[in-house]
C-alpha cells in the first residue's frame, strides 16, 4: 500500500503533484444529506493559499474547487465525493538547475531511495501543495461536525521563532496574515519576516488547534486512541517535527498534583490532558499543538549530493515560504476535523445505542 489515504469510516485519499495539471481528493464515507457547494471551500482555501501577503510564497493559485461526484442538487449523496483543483501558476523552470541534486532538508533523497525516480518540480508529491486537498476535505468535516454536534475547530499561530503571544484574543486571529492571537504584536512579526526574507534564511513555528464542543466518548481505548490518531494525522503534515496534546512536553516538569485535571460537580478544574484521557474524549476542549521546522528551500548555498554521488552546492531559487507555519493553521484545523469526524462516525456505529451517560462534567473554560 502506498498510504495516500487515511481514516476508517471517513476515508480521504489525495492525489496529484505540485506542478502537475491538477490535485484532488476523494472523500469516502461522508453521510448523505449534508449541504455542500463549491463556494463552501473558498474561505479555508483562501486562508491556506500562498501569495496573499509578502510573508509567504508568491505562487498564486486560483484554487477553484470542482465537485466531480458525490453531490446531487446541493447535498451529499453518501457516495464518494471527488474534488479537483487545477494548478494554474506552476513555474517548473525554477527547478531545472537542481533537478539532479538532492536539496538538504528535503525529501528529494528519500523519494529517490524509495522509488528510484522522483518529480523534482516543486518537490512533486512531497510539496505542501498537496495540503490544499486536505483543507478542502476538512471543510466537509468541519461543516458536518458543526451541524451534527456543534463542534467548532479553530487554530492559531502560537509561536514564530522566539516570538510568543503577549496576549490572546480569538477575534484577532483572522484579522492578520499570521493567524496571530494578539493584534498589537503583528508589526513585530512583520519585522521578523522582513528581516528573514532579506537574509535569505527561514524560521520554524508552532501552531495550536482547539476543538470545542466535542462530546465525551469519542476515541478507542487501545489502538484507535483519539490522541494517537490526532498525532499521526498532524505529523503527516509537511515539515511537522513535533506534536503535543494538551500540556505535552511541559508535563515533564509538572507534578502529578498539578497535571491531573481535578473534577468537581461544577466542572473540570484544568485541562492539561488536552481533552483526552485513555484515548477517549472527556468533553473538554481538544487541544493539539504542532512544531514546524524551518523551511529548507533557501537561496543561501548549502552542501548536497547529486544523483551520481558527487558533492555539489545547492541554491534553491523560486517561490518559497520563509516560515511554513504561517499558512499552516487551516491545514492543522483540517486534519483535526477529519480525525474527529471519523471518530464520531466510529463511535456512532458501535455505541450509538448507549445514549448520553450521566454525570457529564462541564469543561474547564478554553482560551
Amino acid at each position: 500500500m502506498s498510504d495516500n489515504s487515511f481514516g476508517r469510516l471517513l476515508r480521504v485519499t489525495t492525489f496529484g503533484e505540485s506542478h502537475g495539471p491538477a490535485i484532488g481528493c476523494v472523500i469516502d464515507g461522508c453521510p448523505p444529506g449534508l449541504a455542500l457547494a463549491a463556494e463552501d471551500f473558498r474561505r479555508d482555501l483562501d486562508r491556506r493559499a500562498s501569495g496573499r501577503s509578502r510573508h509567504t510564497s508568491q505562487r498564486r493559485e486560483a484554487d477553484e474547487v470542482e465537485i466531480l461526484s458525490g453531490v446531487y442538487q446541493g447535498r451529499t449523496t453518501g457516495t464518494p465525493i471527488a474534488l479537483l483543483v487545477r494548478n494554474t501558476d506552476a513555474r517548473s523552470k525554477d527547478y531545472d538547475r537542481i533537478a539532479d541534486r538532492f536539496r538538504p532538508g528535503h525529501a528529494d533523497y528519500t523519494y529517490w531511495q524509495k522509488y528510484g525516480i522522483r518529480d523534482p518540480r516543486g518537490g512533486g508529491r512531497s510539496s505542501a501543495r498537496e495540503t490544499t486537498m486536505r483543507v478542502a476535505a476538512g471543510v466537509v468535516a468541519k461543516k458536518w461536525l458543526a451541524e451534527r454536534y456543534g463542534v467548532r475547530v479553530r487554530g492559531h499561530l502560537a509561536q514564530l521563532g522566539d516570538l510568543v503571544p503577549d496576549g490572546f484574543d480569538w477575534d484577532a486571529v483572522e484579522t492578520n496574515p499570521f493567524f496571530w492571537p494578539h493584534a498589537a504584536q503583528v508589526p513585530a512579526l512583520e519585522a521578523c519576516m522582513d528581516a528573514l526574507r532579506k537574509s535569505g534564511d527561514s524560521v520554524g513555528a508552532r501552531v495550536t488547534v482547539v476543538a470545542e464542543g466535542v462530546p465525551p466518548g469519542w476515541g478507542e481505548p487501545v489502538y484507535g486512541k483519539l490522541d494517537a490518531e490526532l498525532a499521526a494525522a498532524l505529523m503527516s503534515i509537511n515539515a511537522v517535527k513535533g506534536v503535543e496534546i494538551g500540556a505535552g512536553f511541559a508535563s515533564v516538569t509538572q507534578r502529578g498534583s498539578e497535571h491531573r485535571d481535578e473534577m468537581t460537580p461544577a466542572g473540570f478544574l484544568s485541562n492539561h490532558a488536552g481533552g483526552i484521557l485513555g484515548g477517549i474524549s472527556t468533553g473538554q476542549a481538544i487541544v493539539a499543538s504542532i512544531a514546524f521546522k524551518p523551511t529548507s528551500s533557501l537561496r543561501l548555498p548549502g552542501r548536497g549530493v547529486d544523483v551520481h554521488g558527487h558533492a555539489v552546492e545547492v541554491v534553491t531559487t523560486g517561490r518559497h515560504d520563509p516560515c511554513v507555519g504561517i499558512r499552516a493553521t487551516p491545514i492543522a484545523e483540517a486534519m483535526v476535523a477529519l480525525v474527529l469526524m471519523d471518530q464520531a462516525l466510529r463511535h456512532r456505529a458501535q455505541c450509538g445505542d448507549v445514549g448520553e451517560v450521566v454525570p457529564r462534567i462541564p469543561p474547564y473554560p478554553a482560551e
